[in-house]
């Protein structure tokens, strides 16, 4: 007996938080048809058991406990179909010092030494870029650092 598109997504969602993009994307690929997933995740919705604004939030929690800066989160939330608005507001209402994440993380990866020169810097910059982190934020740990010595 087929499982039908609502049953399916109710088991996706009690495995852990989808975006709607998500839960579109995971139904189509179990066959049902464009109709039958809008008519689901619309009924999920009003019921209160998918939320857009509720996955966010426990993303950026989950993405912020694993090292990543507010601009990687951000650009990951977009990929998977969340509203700019609710993006915004997700970060903002989280309880994350951006600046103490950027030092702890520069710190776990280098140690707590400022890089020896030019090159070192660099390297330790673009890993931060790569993680998320704002230009204030990535400079702002190397002071920070430099100031506790």
């Amino acid at each position: 007996m087929k499982q039908s598109a609502s049953a399916r997504a109710v088991g996706y969602l009690a495995n852990r938080e989808h975006s709607a993009l998500e839960l579109s994307r995971k139904l189509q690929k179990a066959g049902f048809d464009q109709v039958e997933i809008e008519d689901t995740i619309a009924q999920l919705q009003q019921a209160g058991l998918q939320s857009d604004e509720r996955f966010a939030e426990s993303f950026v929690s989950s993405r912020a406990n694993r090292g990543y800066g507010s601009v990687r989160i951000g650009m990951e939330l977009k990929e998977r179909g969340v509203n700019s608005d609710i993006i915004t507001t997700s970060l903002q209402q989280a309880d994350i010092d951006w600046f103490a994440l950027a030092i702890e993380v520069r710190c776990k990866r280098f140690g707590e030494h400022s890089p020896d020169d030019f090159k070192d810097r660099a390297k330790q910059q673009r890993f931060l870029q790569y993680r998320g982190f704002t230009h204030e934020q990535i400079t702002e740990s190397f002071n920070l650092t430099n100031n506790e010595k």
